[in-house]
């Protein structure tokens, strides 16, 4: 299993032969209803896009997901999967094959790789959008994906998953609480899941971020204190911060 992170919520995920790019954001500036003076982010060192590609995965609709200008760049040929959010953004943009999944929802990617849809983050008072359980048919490896911090109680049925992609860190707002929560829910779902390695997400990479929302937005815990809690809870789960662009090749038992 080959893992390259592409900042913010964005991974190249190769898994038994099949090459998946998650929530690419790739090319471009990242806002928010075109609200540049409210949040903007900007890649230092924007990474090439991935060729080869066999599946377009996106958890959500909004524009750190399902980013519009990265995927008018892709090729509309490629199959996506994708929350009923993200299957609006797509389908607007051309794409000629779009599977939506709901919750408890599967999709089989040709004959080695299934991926299960299961709740996600809360967008609002009434939306929950997607997370994922992605499973080597073939190695028997498996990977979750969630890139907020929410684990719906269901995850437990799902044990063991080898691998976690999720925030470690936490970023709020003040009177609101956290909008990407890490620590103690990634803790929560290693104690859970009891997967190998769990690795960063959301809040890295290689960006600079700017506008109102960043004056106020604060962040809370690294990968070094995680590691902590882990040994503190008696877990061999193996934390780790990606390198922007840098492909990780992981050896799971």
């Amino acid at each position: 299993m080959n893992l390259t992170y592409l900042d913010s919520n964005s991974w190249l995920i190769e898994i038994d032969g099949q090459r998946i790019l998650l929530d690419p954001w790739l090319v471009g500036e990242l806002t928010f209803g075109n609200l540049d003076w409210l949040f903007c982010g900007k890649k230092n060192n924007p990474q090439p896009i991935p060729t080869d590609i066999d599946l377009i995965l996106l958890s959500q609709g909004l524009e750190d997901h399902a980013h519009p200008p990265t995927l008018k760049k892709l090729d509309k040929q490629i199959p996506v999967v994708a929350s009923p959010n993200g299957t609006k953004v797509v389908r607007e943009l051309g794409y000629s094959t779009i599977t939506t999944l709901d919750h408890g929802e599967n999709f089989q990617l040709g004959t080695t790789v299934e991926i299960k849809a299961v709740p996600g983050s809360p967008i609002g008072p009434t939306l929950t959008e997607n997370g994922y359980i992605i499973k080597g048919l073939e190695s028997h490896k498996s990977i979750y994906y969630e890139p907020h911090g929410y684990h719906d109680d269901s995850l437990k049925d799902a044990a063991p998953i080898d691998v976690i992609i999720t925030p470690i860190t936490n970023l709020k707002l003040p009177l609101l609480g956290a909008v990407i929560k890490g620590q103690e829910t990634a803790l929560q779902v290693c104690q859970w899941l009891k997967p190998q390695v769990i690795l960063s997400t959301a809040a890295g990479g290689d960006i600079d971020f700017s506008g109102l929302l960043m004056s106020i937005l604060k962040a809370d815990g690294s990968v070094e204190e995680f590691s902590e809690l882990l040994l503190q809870n008696n877990l061999s789960t193996k934390a780790v911060d990606p390198p922007s662009g840098e492909t990780i090749e992981l050896s799971l038992v």
